[in-house]
């Protein structure tokens, strides 16, 4: 039936059962002594015995109607023949007083103790009324304690089932506590220690040629040594303290967790995977992890759910991670923590989390995140090109120790790049501006020509903005100074990489402040043809949407792009365009014949 059923359950349906049948045959044994036909009297029983009975399992509503009118109008009919068949009544009794609840006992105690017997009394006037009054009253009594045992039953499942829940949920905060830290403190160790090795090797390096004596040599040598065993030893730490689940594939670990909440919730909990499996960012790995541990929380604790399916689609495009739960639904505007937290994690690695939900149909989670592999063909292979050996090397150092980075190449110049270019094919070139024989420029300008998918990342010491709109209209795709963290310089050679436009923030306002003091005696009228821009195809699709009216955030999400990214793709067409805001790109995009 539609509730669980329990020992006591069970009791009372035997009961019920036994002494139905009890009723029928004595009925049919003494038929003779009936105004009704027998059929009609066992029908009668029958009803009496069922049809109470499914209002209890199905809307307790009207179950104690139908137990005094149905069961209570068979006693009273047979009493009128029997005097001593009001004793079938005293079942009824016990049955209504064990199945009373809330402001039911205001009533149905006053009925069946004393209303019921003074019927009979009225229909057979030789039965004592308080003796019946008195017997109906224990056996009321006795029901009522039974329902108080049962509810104490019930309480006490309710009571275990929510320790287990709680304790499942103290597991999980504990278990996501100690891994929020061991990454915040595996990140600390990496990005602070680590670099600071790394920047001590590189100092102690460029000092090697201002020692002269062999004592000066050796006393560098050994620091050298000391601070790249020490280093060594904090990348051991680091991997360490990783979190066991990033170690392993994300397939093993999320059926993992699904297996122990499982085992600790005592909830159904079915995995299925679609797709072949292909490796993920540790990133996108972890934000899965949390949004199954979050969701599996929440569909007991909150919905009180008792199966949960979850699936993970692998996508050519995308991951998708669905849990569906059958539990009671959420309310509607109603976000916790938990949801926040998923929601962010997603939206950092250009994701969504999506909650659908209905009151007593379950709740549906899905989590897709863009397909970002970290498979070992997909290092990023960079070139470097500077005219000082010391940065050169330097910038090797730092750059190889990014897991993804691969450093292919060295060049002195612009000569020397290209050819390297052609022989090794880097994906992203890291290029200074000033150098011998042939500068950071014109070398872009003829690697865009000949090689027009290679990355190029203009890295130099001088904020020149004439020097910075010439690089950018030989279609460079990004321009920094070396004076920028090494943290922020991975963080865009990666943006770059995958079709993202950076020029410093400083540089980009003194570049827009430029445009606009060249542009106050600008003539409109002497537009060069639209070849002569340089846009790449994506600058070219964000000017289209950019004049179909639409804001940064709307065009970063239909294009699967952060809104930072999408800004830079603007600054860098409209310095291309040599405008100052989206109006006037527009317009001479227009004009120049580059949108449809």
């Amino acid at each position: 039936m539609v509730k669980q059923w329990y020992w006591y359950d069970w009791l009372m349906f035997i009961i019920r059962l036994i002494s139905s049948i009890s009723l029928v045959f004595t009925t049919i044994s003494l038929q003779q002594y009936f105004t009704l036909p027998i059929m009609i009297l066992v029908l009668w029983q029958l009803i009496a015995f069922s049809v109470p009975w499914l209002c209890l399992q199905l809307n307790y509503k009207y179950y104690l109607l139908t137990e005094i009118v149905i069961s209570g109008g068979l006693c009273l009919y047979l009493a009128s023949f029997f005097p001593q068949a009001y004793l079938a009544f005293l079942l009824y009794a016990f049955f209504i007083a064990a199945h009373s609840a809330h402001r039911a006992y205001l009533w149905s105690g006053p009925v069946s103790i004393l209303l019921l017997p003074a019927i009979i009394k009225q229909l057979a006037e030789q039965s004592e009324y308080w003796v019946m009054a008195v017997q109906v009253g224990m056996a009321y009594i006795f029901g009522f304690s039974f329902h108080l045992l049962a509810l104490n039953h019930r309480q006490g499942e309710t009571i275990r089932e929510q320790n287990a829940v709680l304790e499942q949920y103290l597991s999980q905060i504990e278990r996501i506590t100690l891994a929020e830290e061991r990454s915040r403190l595996s990140k600390e160790l990496h990005d602070t220690v680590g670099h600071a090795y790394t920047s001590l090797i590189m100092g102690l390096e460029t000092l090697r040629p201002q020692m002269a004596t062999n004592t000066g040599t050796e006393s560098l040598d050994s620091l050298l040594n000391l601070a790249r065993q020490n280093m060594e030893e904090v990348r051991g730490y680091v991997h360490q303290i990783e979190s066991p689940h990033e170690t392993i594939p994300l397939l093993q670990s999320l059926r993992k967790l699904a297996e122990e909440f499982q085992e600790h919730a005592k909830v159904a909990v079915t995995f299925h995977a679609y797709g072949e499996e292909y490796p993920v960012m540790k990133q996108a790995k972890t934000a899965l992890y949390r949004c199954l541990q979050e969701s599996l929380t929440n569909a007991v604790r909150h919905g009180h759910s008792s199966e949960i399916k979850v699936s993970v689609h692998f996508e050519p495009q995308q991951t998708r991670l669905e849990i569906h739960d059958n539990g009671r639904g959420m309310e509607h505007g109603r976000e916790g923590f938990g949801l926040s937290a998923m929601k962010e994690r997603a939206m950092i690695l250009q994701g969504h989390v999506a909650v659908y939900t209905e009151r007593g149909e379950g709740t549906l989670v899905t989590c897709t995140l863009p397909r970002q592999t970290e498979l070992k063909e997909d290092v990023i292979r960079l070139l470097v090109v500077d005219d000082h050996p010391v940065i050169r090397e330097s910038l090797r150092t730092l750059l190889e120790e990014q897991q993804d980075f691969q450093v292919v190449g060295t060049a002195e110049d612009g000569e020397q790049a290209i050819e390297l270019c052609r022989q090794v094919r880097p994906q992203l070139v890291l290029m200074d501006v000033e150098m011998p024989n042939v500068d950071g420029i014109s070398a872009s300008r003829t690697i865009k020509e000949s090689w027009p998918n290679i990355r190029i990342l203009i890295l130099t010491t001088f904020e020149d903005t004439k020097q910075a709109m010439e690089a950018m209209r030989s279609g460079v795709d990004g321009y920094l100074l070396k004076s920028m963290q090494p943290l922020e310089l991975a963080v865009t050679i990666r943006t770059v990489h995958r079709g993202g436009t950076l020029i410093d923030q400083g540089m980009s306002h003194k570049l827009f402040a430029q445009l606009e003091v060249d542009n106050s005696g600008d003539d409109h009228s002497s537009i060069k043809a639209s070849s002569a821009y340089d846009l790449t195809p994506r600058e070219l699709e964000i000017l289209q949407f950019v004049s179909k009216g639409l804001r940064y955030k709307s065009i970063a999400s239909k294009l699967y792009l952060s809104d930072g990214t999408v800004r830079n793709y603007a600054s860098s067409a409209y310095l291309k365009l040599g405008v100052r805001n989206r109006e006037e790109a527009v317009l001479k995009a227009r004009e120049a014949g580059l949108l449809e």
